[in-house]
């Protein structure tokens, strides 16, 4: 089996493909990659029948032969960060957007097996309080140019398949964290300003709820969805892990011994959405269960491994909190 990742030097890609070479250890994988300032080719350090390859998914020309060649492409290469996608939404359109066009119209030309990876972003928000959580019928409310961006990807894909019989699943995740996460990212960034010996910063007054999930155990529920799920439709996932913002940060203060209110306030993110909740049913009767039930053993983990990889994060430290500082952050 050939399998074709696409951002596979970014965080949940690059994770994947660690998932992947150890799950499926004679499949030969190839990681597209644009080597953007959060893909690092050092997270795929170690791993054998991996090659990268630096290319950007908008170039057909790229994207193509690549595609031609494999049996399966995953689809995780996507411009990802909020805040950035306020400051300039057009990377967002390009990779994806434009890129899931390039990645479907090789897929047509040339057939194969597609997953796409997708947010629960797309949904909106929902109340603080109320009991629903996002279902994968529900209709496209997003918030933001990122998430805007990437329900024009997925709205492609189901065209796509509908259209010309693509083969693809698709799958919206709920906030992810673990290793290899750009420390631009809230729970990186917050534990090496710890390591820096810098208060964490939290927007607004911190009440806004994520529903975390390992990227370990996002991974192998996209494995499941490959090998088990139905062509054509859409799986959410999530591990019933609703934090909100201040409590998350309050956990990664008392891992370091800190006094959990020993934290600045910054001016809030314009159009914060306020909660996500995933309803995980589909994965569930998929036969899926995630590994890390328990948040604050997940996030012990993801605490350790920065500490023990210091040399990965480092030289991108700097530029980050130089751009948080130019926007007060």
């Amino acid at each position: 089996m050939k399998i074709l990742v696409t951002g596979g030097a970014g965080f949940i890609g690059a994770n994947f493909v660690h998932t992947t070479a150890e799950l499926h250890p004679d499949a030969d994988i190839v990681v597209l990659d644009k080597l953007g300032y959060a893909g690092n080719p050092d997270s795929l350090s170690g791993l054998e029948r991996v090659e990268l390859i630096k290319g950007d998914i908008a170039d057909a020309d790229t994207v193509d032969p690549l595609v031609k060649d494999a049996d399966l492409v995953v689809h995780f290469a996507a411009e990802s960060h909020n805040d950035n996608s306020l400051r300039d939404p057009w990377p967002f359109i390009s990779s994806n957007i434009v890129g899931t066009y390039q990645i479907l119209e090789a897929l047509r030309r040339h057939g194969g097996r597609l997953h796409h990876v997708s947010t629960d972003e797309v949904y909106g928000d929902l109340e603080i309080g109320e009991p629903r959580k996002f279902k994968p019928h529900d209709p496209y409310v997003p918030s933001s140019p990122y998430s805007a961006a990437k329900a024009a990807s997925d709205h492609l894909v189901r065209a796509w398949v509908r259209s010309f019989g693509i083969e693809a699943t698709l799958s919206n995740c709920s906030n992810n964290y673990g290793p290899y996460q750009h420390v631009e990212k809230f729970i990186p960034r917050t534990v090496t300003n710890l390591m820096n010996g810098v208060r964490p910063r939290v927007y607004g007054t911190g009440e806004q709820i994520r529903d975390w999930i390992h990227v370990l155990d996002h991974n192998t529920a996209v494995w499941k969805i490959i090998e088990k799920g139905t062509i054509g439709e859409t799986y959410l996932i999530g591990a019933d892990g609703e934090l909100n913002n201040l409590q998350v940060t309050q956990m990664i203060l008392e891992e370091f011994g800190r006094d959990k209110n020993d934290f600045d306030h910054v001016n809030d993110r314009p159009g914060h959405d306020q909660r996500y909740a995933i309803d995980n049913t589909s994965m569930l009767e998929l036969g899926w269960t995630p590994q890390y039930t328990n948040f604050r053993d997940g996030l012990r983990d993801t605490i350790q491994w920065y500490r023990d990889n210091e040399s990965w994060w480092r030289p991108q430290k700097e530029a980050v909190e130089a751009k948080y500082r130019a926007a007060g952050q």
